[in-house]
C-alpha cells in the first residue's frame, strides 16, 4: 500500500523558502513520489487548485506574499477549490499558542512542526492519503451536503468493519449535527462515549444539547471542558454561543473574549464579540474586535470595504464615549487611516455616502459641528433599499448626534423593518443591537458628550435632580466612562446629603466598582479619594 501511495498520490507543495522547498522536493522524490506540483505563493497555489485535483496539499503556514497559509486554506475551503477528500497538512516552525489554536480551528488533517525528518514526513503523508482514499465516497457526499446518505454509507462501513471506525463515527456525528437532528445526535454521542471517551464526542454531545435546548446540562459539561487544556478554546467558544442564546450578554462577552485571545484569527467569533460588546456598551472592546477583523481579514476571502468602514465606525463610537484624550487622538488617527486603506484596497468601491457619514462624525468628534451638519444635511432617507445595515445604522447615529432626531428615528425604523423582512441578511445579535440603540436614542435627546456637559452644568447650578437624571442616562450608554462614573457618584452623594434625594445604592456600587478597577489620572484619583473619605468611609452602609 505504501508503494501505491507514493506512485499515485498527486501532491501540491506550497512553500516560499527555496531551501525548504528543495528539501521537501528531494525528500518526497526519495520516497518515490513523482506526481508533484509546486507553488511559491498563495496566488500560484489557487491557480493550480483550479486546474487540477490533488490528493494532498502540504502548505507552509508562514507565507508572506499576499496571503499566509491560514488565509489560503480558508479561501480554498470557502470557495470549494479543494474537496473533502483532499488531505491538507500545515508545516510551520512557529508553535505559538495563538497560531496553533487558530490553525486547529480550521481542522487541517495534520500539523507538522519544522524541522522534521523524512521518515516522519512519510508517515504523516501515508496516513492522511490512505484515510482520504478509503473514505472518498463519504467525503464526496458531505461535500454535496447529502448528509442523510452519508450517514447510511457510514453505518454500512461500520457494520462491515472495514477500518477507520473512529473517523467514521466522528463523520457521522458531524452529519447529524449539520442536519440539526439534535435528539438523534445526543443519543449517538452518548453511545460513543459509553465505548470510549473521545474528546470530539464530548464536544459533539454539548453541541447537540445546546441545539436541543438542554442548556443546564450543556453548561455543566462545558465548565468541565474548561479545565482541560485541549478543550479550553472550544469550551469558551460554545459557552459564548450558549450565553448569547440565553441573552446573558455580559457572560457571553467574557467567554468570547477569552476564546478570541486564544485564537484571534476566527473572524466569525470576533464579529460575535464585537456585537455582544456593542450591546454591553463596551465600545473599547467593540473597537478592538473590529480592529482585529480589519487586520486579519486583509487579503483573505473576507476582505471587503465594510471591514474598513466598520473599524472606522467602531473607532468613532469609542472616541465619543471615552474621556481619555490620548486614546481619542490615537483612535481618530487610526480611523482616518482605515478610510485611506479603503481607498487603496477598493478604489472602485461605491461607498461615498458612508464615507461622508464617517467624516461628519469625525467633525462632530472634533467639535466641528458646522462642518458635520453641512455633510449630514446632504443625505436623504428615501425608499431605496438598505445596502448596508451597518452603514445605515451609522447614518442614524450621525443624525441623532447632530440633533436631527426625527430623521434618526425614521432611519432606525427603516433599518429594523429591513432586518425583519430579510432575516438571512443579518444576525439576531445585530437586530438586538439596532433595537437597543433606537430605544436609547429615542429616550436621549442629546449626544453622549452633550449629555454629560449638560449634567455638569446642572450640577454646578445645584440642580442635583436634573443633573442626576442626565448623569444616569449618560452612564447607561457609557458604563465604562470613568469621568461620568465619577460625576455620577459625586452627584448621588451630594444630592442625597444636601437635598434629601433618594440614594441609589446599586448605581453607586457600579460607579465605585468601575473606578476602583480603572486607571485613573491624578486629578480623578484625588477626587475619588475625597468622595471616599467624605462619604463612603463615613457611611459603611453605602458602597
Amino acid at each position: 500500500m505504501a508503494q501505491q501511495v507514493s506512485s499515485s498520490a498527486h501532491i501540491l507543495i506550497i512553500e516560499e523558502q527555496p531551501l525548504a522547498l528543495s528539501y521537501m522536493k528531494q525528500s518526497l522524490e526519495r520516497l518515490g513520489y513523482r506526481r508533484l506540483r509546486f507553488a511559491e505563493n498563495a496566488v500560484v497555489a489557487k491557480t493550480l487548485c483550479k486546474e487540477d485535483a490533488f490528493d494532498l496539499i502540504i502548505c507552509a503556514f508562514n507565507l508572506s506574499k499576499h496571503q499566509d497559509g491560514y488565509q489560503l486554506y480558508e479561501e480554498l475551503k470557502v470557495n470549494k477549490l479543494i474537496k473533502g477528500a483532499t488531505g491538507f497538512i500545515f508545516i510551520s516552525a512557529e508553535t505559538s499558542g495563538a497560531l496553533v489554536h487558530s490553525v486547529l480551528e480550521l481542522h487541517p488533517d495534520d500539523f507538522l512542526v519544522k524541522p522534521f525528518n523524512t521518515l516522519e514526513l512519510k508517515s504523516r503523508i501515508e496516513r492522511v492519503v490512505k484515510r482520504k482514499r478509503a473514505l472518498k465516497d463519504i467525503f464526496q457526499l458531505m461535500d454535496d451536503e447529502n448528509y442523510s446518505k452519508a450517514v447510511k454509507m457510514i453505518d454500512t462501513k461500520l457494520a462491515s468493519q472495514q477500518g477507520y471506525a473512529a473517523v467514521l463515527l466522528r463523520l457521522k456525528g458531524d452529519a447529524l449535527l449539520l442536519q440539526q437532528q439534535y435528539e438523534q445526535a445526543k443519543t449517538f454521542f452518548k453511545s460513543v462515549l459509553d465505548i470510549q471517551k473521545f474528546t470530539w464526542a464530548r464536544i459533539g454531545l454539548v453541541e447537540a444539547l445546546i441545539g436541543n435546548n438542554e442548556h443546564n446540562l450543556a453548561h455543566r459539561m462545558l465548565k468541565t471542558l474548561l479545565e482541560r487544556t485541549e478543550t479550553r478554546l472550544v469550551a469558551y467558544d460554545l459557552l459564548g454561543q450558549l450565553e448569547i442564546k440565553l441573552n446573558q450578554f455580559e457572560q457571553a462577552q467574557e467567554y468570547l473574549s477569552a476564546a478570541t485571545t486564544m485564537a484571534p484569527r476566527n473572524l466569525e467569533r470576533q464579529e460575535s464579540l464585537s456585537q455582544v460588546a456593542q450591546i454591553n456598551h463596551d465600545y473599547e472592546q467593540t473597537y478592538l474586535a473590529k480592529r482585529d477583523i480589519a487586520k486579519f481579514a486583509r487579503h483573505s476571502v473576507h476582505d471587503n470595504p465594510e471591514i474598513y468602514l466598520n473599524a472606522a465606525r467602531a473607532g468613532i463610537d469609542y472616541a465619543l464615549t471615552t474621556d481619555q484624550g490620548e486614546q481619542i487622538s490615537r483612535v481618530t488617527r487610526q480611523t482616518t487611516k482605515y478610510l485611506n486603506d479603503l481607498k487603496k484596497q477598493f478604489p472602485d468601491a461605491q461607498q461615498q455616502t458612508q464615507v461622508d457619514v464617517l467624516n461628519a462624525r469625525l467633525h462632530y468628534l472634533k467639535d466641528e459641528h458646522h462642518k458635520a451638519k453641512m455633510l449630514i444635511e446632504q443625505l436623504v432617507i428615501d425608499d431605496s433599499p438598505i445596502r448596508s445595515i451597518d452603514g445605515a445604522l451609522d447614518q442614524a447615529k450621525a443624525y441623532h448626534e447632530l440633533g436631527f432626531h426625527t430623521q434618526a428615528q425614521a432611519l432606525f425604523n427603516k433599518i429594523i423593518d429591513h432586518c425583519e423582512r430579510y432575516p438571512e441578511r443579518r444576525s439576531e445579535l445585530q437586530l438586538k443591537s439596532v433595537i437597543q440603540q433606537q430605544s436609547e436614542r429615542r429616550d436621549l435627546r442629546m449626544g453622549p458628550r452633550e449629555l454629560n456637559n449638560h449634567a455638569v452644568e446642572k450640577f454646578k447650578q445645584g440642580n442635583y435632580l436634573l443633573a442626576l437624571e442626565a448623569f444616569t442616562q449618560a452612564f447607561r450608554v457609557m458604563p465604562k466612562n470613568r469621568s461620568i462614573a465619577l460625576n455620577l457618584l459625586q452627584c448621588l452623594y451630594e444630592g442625597s446629603t444636601r437635598q434629601g434625594m433618594t440614594f441609589n445604592q446599586q448605581l453607586a456600587n457600579k460607579c465605585v466598582s468601575l473606578l476602583e478597577q480603572a486607571d485613573l489620572d491624578a486629578e480623578m484619583s484625588e477626587r475619588f479619594e475625597k468622595i471616599k473619605q467624605k462619604y463612603i468611609n463615613k457611611h459603611s452602609h453605602i458602597a
